[in-house]
Parts: structure tokens; C-alpha cells; sequence
């Protein structure tokens, strides 16, 4: 009865030890695959055959653009980004067997996704506008930011500070059109200043005054012609009568 009683205290025992020895974890450079804790591929390299209870696990080596950049126990190596210059980016460090692609951003751009190494996307710079100046020049991690211009100033968008208007008085000249913030006030003296009307009005008289030159000269020779035209003389026929001598 002892004996018995022993055995229905063992059998449970043995049984959950079992349990435990099954649920036990695998090591760090272990994955689990079934029952067995297999070792890990090392990175570069991914899982061609799981082990078995007599053979070690068999790791061949990721080929064509793919990589695996830790320990694992993967059947498929995965895919290297690719760096594409429509978005703004370029290769910073080539795709390889244990790392993927590392892209950077595009002179102009700026990252909107950065990662540890590099960046997934970019955007390009703002370009400020007529009227605004660049307050801070863009990086490779932030945007342009542009700033209006105020009072006498001006800037085409392109400045990094808006410059002032031009004195066209302190300069003795006179002010032919005003400053505004997209462009520069514009000088001249008071004679280099023509109206389109002043224009149109010399032209249109130097025509008729041409005009008017031509018709005197046609006359003028019209007239010397006729003068030295010879005169044309005609002579009657005179009818003689014989006279009879007596």
C-alpha cells in the first residue's frame, strides 16, 4: 500500500517536470522549430534546413538584393530597399548580404522619414516667393522657411534678407517707378523718361513730313520737264503765182 501510494505521488511529479523541460525558452542564439532549439543562422546568412535531434541547422547565404542584418532563423532573406531618386533620395551605403540599402537625401531635399542610418522618404526644399526672403535655409532635415518683406524693402525670393528700396533723389535722379516688395524702385533722369504718345506723335509727323517732301519734289520736275521741252516751229505752205512778163 506504501509502494502505492508512492507511485501516485511520483507519476504526477515526473509529468510536470516534463512540462516545464518543454516550456523551457530557448537560448538567445536558439529558435525554436517543433520540439528542438535549433541554432540561429548568423546575420547574412538564412535557414537552407531546420536541425533535427541529430543533425545542426544548415544556414546558406542571402543572394540577390535580399539581406538579413541578425541572428535568425529564417527560411527568406528580405528585400534591400531601394533608393529612388524620384523621391528624393540616393544611396548612401549599397544593399549587402547582412545589411540593407542606406539612403540619404537628394542636394535640395529634406528628410520626412528619417531612419537610424539614413532616410526612407524626402520632399524638396521650398522655394519662397516674390516679396519673401529665405529666413532659414534648408538642411538635409528641415525645410526653407520664408519670411515676408516689410516696409521699404524688396526681395525676388531668392535673397536671404530683403535689401532696401533704392533713394532715387539721394542719387539725383528721379523716381520713374516706385519700390514695392517683389522689386526695386526704378531711376532715371527726367529726359530719359519718353511717353509712348511723345513717340507715335515724332513718328507720324516724320512720315507726313516725308510725304510732303516727295509730292514737292514730283513737282518739281514735272515742272523743269515741261521748261526744257523744245518748240515745235510749223510753217504754212505759201502758194506763188507766176507773174507774166509783158
Amino acid at each position: 500500500m506504501a509502494q502505492f501510494d508512492t507511485l501516485i505521488w511520483t507519476v504526477p511529479i515526473i509529468l510536470v517536470f516534463v512540462s516545464i523541460g518543454c516550456c523551457i525558452a530557448c537560448g538567445r542564439a536558439e529558435y525554436r522549430i517543433r520540439d528542438e532549439c535549433c541554432p540561429m543562422c548568423s546575420p547574412g546568412n538564412r535557414v537552407h534546413r531546420h536541425c533535427t535531434e541529430f543533425t545542426s541547422t544548415s544556414c546558406v547565404p542571402c543572394v540577390d538584393y535580399t539581406f538579413l542584418d541578425e541572428p535568425n532563423g529564417l527560411l527568406k532573406c528580405k528585400v534591400c530597399i531601394n533608393c529612388d531618386p524620384g523621391l528624393g533620395l540616393t544611396v548612401k551605403q549599397p544593399c549587402r548580404p547582412s545589411s540593407d540599402t542606406v539612403c540619404e537625401t537628394l542636394e535640395g531635399f529634406y528628410c520626412l522619414d528619417p531612419t537610424k542610418d539614413g532616410c526612407r522618404a524626402a520632399q524638396r526644399h521650398s522655394s519662397c516667393k516674390p516679396g519673401q526672403y529665405i529666413n532659414q535655409t534648408g538642411t538635409t532635415s528641415t525645410d526653407t522657411v520664408c519670411s515676408d518683406c516689410t516696409g521699404d524693402t524688396y526681395s525676388d525670393g531668392s535673397l536671404t534678407s530683403c535689401q532696401p528700396h533704392t533713394q532715387c533723389k539721394s542719387l539725383g535722379l528721379q523716381e520713374l517707378r516706385p519700390g514695392t516688395h517683389l522689386s526695386n524702385s526704378e531711376c532715371g533722369t527726367q529726359s530719359s523718361r519718353i511717353e509712348p504718345g511723345i513717340i507715335i506723335g515724332v513718328v507720324v509727323a516724320s512720315v507726313l513730313i516725308a510725304i510732303i517732301i516727295i509730292i514737292i519734289i514730283i513737282i518739281r520736275f514735272v515742272i523743269l520737264r515741261k521748261e526744257r521741252s523744245p518748240t515745235t516751229v510749223t510753217f504754212s505752205p505759201v502758194t506763188v503765182n507766176a507773174v507774166e512778163v509783158c
